[in-house]
C-alpha cells in the first residue's frame, strides 16, 4: 500500500487540530502476540492516522518493557526510519511482558476552554475574542502486550501516572465476538464518562476503520467487542492540568492499547 508523503511537523501539529477519530495517533505494534518459545520480539512504532498504517518514526520515545514480574527492562537497539520505528527486545522469562513507548512529551500548543470543555486552537476555528487560552503539551503513551509461555499478570498492574488502561480481561485471552473490559485511569484513579474509540487493523482494506465508540461508565469501566479476528487499537484522550513543575500549565494526553483477537 502506497503511502502519502507527509513531513513530522505536519503530523504532530495534526495531533492536536483534528477530531479524536482523525488525528494522528501512536502506536507499538509486536511481530506476534503469542511468542510460544521464543526468547525475543520484533516490535515498530510510529504515529499515523489509520492504525497500524506508520507515517512518522516515533523519536525521543523512552522505549522499554515491564516484565512479567513488574519489573522495567530494557529494549535492544532502536532504529528510526522516516516512516516508523523499529527496535527488538529479549523475554527472557516465561510470562506476560508490556511494550512500551513510555511516556512521550511532544509539540506545544495553546488551548482555550468552551463551556467546561478545554479546545486545542484550530479544532474549531478560532477561539472566542473573551476565551481563557492556556499553553498546553502534547504527551503521549502507546502499549502493547505480548505473552512467552504461561499468560501472567504482573505487567498488567497500572503505574498509577497520567493517562493509560488497565486491562481487566488479560489482552492475550480477547477472542472475537466476546466482551473484553478494560479500566480508564488517569492518575491511577479512574476517569469516567471519556470517549474511548477502538479501531480493527482490517479496516484499512473493507473500510469499516473504527470497529467500536463507547465511553467509561462512573467507575471508569468500560468493555469492547471486537467482531472479527484480528488486531485492534484503542484510542482514548484526556486533557488537564499538568503536574506541578512541567514545561506547561496543562496537557493533552493521548493513550492507545493494541491487542489481537483471536
Amino acid at each position: 500500500m502506497k503511502l502519502h508523503p507527509i513531513h513530522t511537523a505536519a503530523v504532530l501539529l495534526a495531533m492536536f487540530s483534528a477530531p479524536a477519530v482523525q488525528a494522528h495517533m501512536p502506536y507499538v505494534l509486536p511481530t506476534v502476540f503469542d511468542v510460544g518459545k521464543s526468547d525475543h520480539i520484533t516490535v515498530q512504532s510510529a504515529f499515523a492516522e489509520d492504525a497500524f498504517l506508520p507515517e512518522v518514526a516515533m523519536r525521543d520515545a523512552p522505549f522499554h518493557l515491564v516484565g512479567p514480574d513488574g519489573n522495567d527492562l530494557p529494549t535492544g537497539p532502536v532504529t528510526h526510519l522516516r516512516d516508523l520505528t523499529v527496535f527488538e527486545a529479549s523475554l527472557p522469562a516465561d510470562g506476560t511482558y508490556r511494550l512500551t513507548s513510555g511516556q512521550r512529551a511532544g509539540r506545544k500548543g495553546k488551548m482555550f476552554k468552551l463551556g467546561d470543555k478545554w479546545e486545542i486552537r484550530g479544532e474549531d476555528g478560532a477561539p472566542p475574542a473573551n476565551a481563557q487560552q492556556v499553553d498546553v503539551q502534547s504527551m503521549t503513551l502507546a502499549d502493547a502486550y505480548v505473552t512467552r509461555g504461561r499468560a501472567t499478570a504482573g505487567a498488567l498492574r497500572p503505574i498509577g501516572r497520567a493517562l493509560e488502561i488497565q486491562a481487566l480481561t488479560h489482552p492475550n485471552g480477547i477472542s472475537a465476538g466476546s466482551d473484553a473490559a478494560f479500566l480508564l485511569l488517569f492518575d491511577g484513579k479512574p476517569l469516567a464518562d471519556t470517549d474511548i474509540t477502538l479501531f480493527r487493523s482490517a479496516g484499512l482494506y473493507d473500510g469499516r476503520k473504527v470497529a467500536a465508540q463507547v465511553k467509561s461508565d462512573g467507575s471508569g469501566k468500560f468493555s469492547v467487542r471486537p467482531q472479527d479476528a484480528g488486531t485492534y487499537l484503542i484510542l482514548v484522550r484526556h486533557r488537564g492540568a499538568a503536574p506541578a513543575g512541567s514545561e506547561t500549565p496543562y496537557r493533552s494526553y493521548t493513550y492507545t492499547l493494541t491487542f489481537d483477537a483471536a
